[in-house]
């Protein structure tokens, strides 16, 4: 990699970063910041602290139900955090999660930090679609509705190619393919949310379908992974928006969310060394937000009214000078034969009857 610009890209959406170059002049930086950190007072948990306090200024809104994916670190964690402790504790949290040990970890965290009690985990293996079956069975023998549905989850970096055990590239099935299926079948909860149900997409912008070897056999690297799976979600949030849209009442959104700054999460451990040194320093300088401040963006998307969801839905968007702001789309992502191929492979990939019927149904 040394020698080119390069793509750091985690699971909340990590953004181009320096040469490979700028390793060798990072190390003596991080020994000054280290000596230099106690002397200039700056703490990046105080500032995130300080951030979390201000979620509780939110304005008034309707009790909410909003299930997370990917909830126990990065931007799940920090806008299921915020949403629980705004609002004078209102809104009801669902995250799903792949490992029991974490998940009752971070409802126990959580509810301590919010003083609210209703939040709640959903085991699910997204590398796993009989989990997600399991999943979803379990979702609607316990809620009759949901208010939000925050579609999160994903691998980021990988040092190598693995295979699901469903035979499929680690980063389509996670990222994209587990939650196409299960967003589909939770339109039925979301259409009965009296609050119209809202279904926010973590994406980015770039990427492109590999169609004739989408499960990446040949030519294999986690960046690509990744990207092609946030245009996948994209063209999957449009695709959602035209089909509700033909609805008469619908009162559905779907929109597509880029942060706009790296949100600084656990996936610094899993890092080679070079990617963590400069992560450290560009931290230091200001390029990372913490999740709280994620959280704190986003979670106005969760629980705005109705109309302003609406004028939202089947764009793509990011936070820029205090307010939310449209992006421009790829053209891909609105091309309709584009748009179905991708939709008939999703469906056969799924293997599973009832979503093909859910699908049948919207068509």
């Amino acid at each position: 990699m040394c020698g080119n610009k390069h793509w750091m890209v985690c699971r909340d959406g990590w953004r181009r970063s320096y040469s490979c170059v700028f390793i060798y002049f990072s190390v003596p930086i991080i020994i000054y910041i280290g000596v230099k950190r106690k002397v200039l007072h700056i703490s990046f948990d105080v500032l995130s602290e300080a951030e979390y306090n201000l979620s509780y200024q939110l304005k008034e809104v309707a009790k909410m139900k909003v299930l997370v994916t990917g909830g126990t670190n990065g931007m799940g964690k920090g806008v299921a955090k915020i949403l629980a402790g705004s609002d004078n504790q209102i809104h009801e949290i669902i995250i799903l999660c792949r490992s029991k040990e974490r998940g009752e970890a971070i409802i126990k965290e959580l509810k301590v930090i919010t003083k609210n009690k209703k939040i709640s985990i959903v085991l699910c293996d997204l590398t796993k679609l009989s989990d997600v079956r399991n999943a979803i069975k379990e979702i609607h023998s316990q809620h009759e509705f949901l208010d939000g549905l925050f579609i999160n989850a994903g691998l980021g970096y990988a040092a190598k190619r693995v295979e699901t055990e469903d035979g499929m590239d680690p980063h389509f099935q996670v990222n994209y393919l587990s939650q196409f299926m299960l967003t589909l079948n939770l339109l039925d909860l979301l259409e009965k949310s009296e609050n119209g149900g809202r279904v926010i997409f973590n994406v980015t912008e770039g990427g492109e379908i590999f169609w004739d070897d989408m499960q990446m056999k040949k030519k294999w690297s986690y960046e690509n992974g990744i990207h092609q799976a946030m245009v996948a979600k994209r063209m999957f949030c449009v695709r959602l928006h035209n089909l509700y849209r033909k609805i008469k009442g619908s009162k559905v959104s779907f929109i597509g969310f880029q942060i706009s700054k790296t949100v600084w999460t656990n996936q610094i451990n899993i890092i080679p060394f070079f990617m963590k040194t400069m992560a450290k320093v560009m931290k230091f300088f200001g390029a990372f937000i913490s999740i709280e401040k994620c959280g704190m963006i986003m979670s106005p998307l969760f629980t705005e009214k109705q109309e302003e969801s609406l004028k939202k839905s089947g764009k793509f968007i990011t936070w820029k000078k205090k307010k939310f702001t449209e992006m421009k789309q790829d053209k891909i992502v609105f091309d309709k034969e584009m748009q179905d191929k991708l939709w008939k492979i999703s469906l056969d990939l799924c293997k599973d009857e009832k979503t093909a019927q859910i699908a049948e149904k919207h068509l």
